[in-house]
């Protein structure tokens, strides 16, 4: 691939801007300054450097972040800060997108790619992925709120009960919950029907992938890590 065709697709502006970049000796590949835009890589393992930061090719990216609360999951937001401004410029030049959405209060995993298919994978009702929350309670525990949750409440709007794959306590105020659908405000709402209300909420897993587990690197709130073939597979999708 043509360097300057290689840094576009990766991000780094129009195929102009690229190509004065390159011409202007801020680009190496490989760690050889190269100056010719026009040059052929072989993209496979491919590094390049620019603006001081080393960047590996890929042809599709896969992040998980770990969203702090105040930030909307929207190119557009409209009372907080976008999570996007989280991410490093290139990525959201190449158009990565959330894998469904994240309240505003709401804490925790959330996946990013530019893979169509992936996206779609993952957030598509039918694939039925799990997702892990932690539930700070208004209320203190009651026992029969796991068994509610798990055998189904119904929520205003919804034909049939919805129920939980699993919910357990943690303590006094903590709600472990598991789902596999992606309702509105479904968890907030699940706890409200089964009598009691949630004041936080935590995401911290997605199918596999945990921020508690080890399954992840440790990952600061605020910041992400890439994703890789080990992960994609713990997330049951291959490329």
């Amino acid at each position: 691939m043509r360097l300057e065709r290689l840094l576009q697709s990766q991000g780094f502006g129009s195929r102009k801007t690229c190509r004065l970049r390159i011409e202007a000796g801020d680009v190496r590949v490989n760690g050889a300054l190269c100056r010719d835009p026009l040059a052929e890589f072989d993209t496979a393992g491919l590094t390049f450097e620019i603006d001081g930061e080393t960047w590996t090719y890929a042809e599709h990216v896969y992040l998980a972040l770990n969203k702090p609360a105040g930030f909307e999951c929207t190119h557009q937001p409209q009372h907080h800060r976008s999570v996007y401004t989280l991410l490093p410029p290139p990525l959201i030049r190449r158009g990565v997108q959330s894998v469904g959405r994240l309240d505003a209060d709401t804490t925790g995993l959330l996946l990013f790619s530019d893979d169509g298919r992936f996206i779609h994978a993952m957030a598509s009702p039918k694939r039925r992925v799990a997702k892990h929350y932690r539930a700070t309670l208004k209320h203190a525990f009651d026992d029969a709120l796991p068994k509610r949750l798990l055998t189904g409440v119904l929520l205003t709007g919804e034909p049939a009960p919805l129920a939980a794959l699993a919910a357990r306590q943690i303590d006094a105020h903590t709600l472990a919950l598991s789902i596999d659908q992606g309702k509105y405000h479904q968890v907030k709402r699940m706890v409200a029907a089964a009598g009691n209300r949630v004041e936080a909420l935590h995401r911290a897993g997605f199918g596999a992938l945990s921020l508690e587990d080890g399954s992840l690197p440790a990952i600061a709130p605020g910041d992400c890590c890439h994703l890789d073939e080990k992960h994609l597979a713990l997330l049951g999708y291959c490329r």
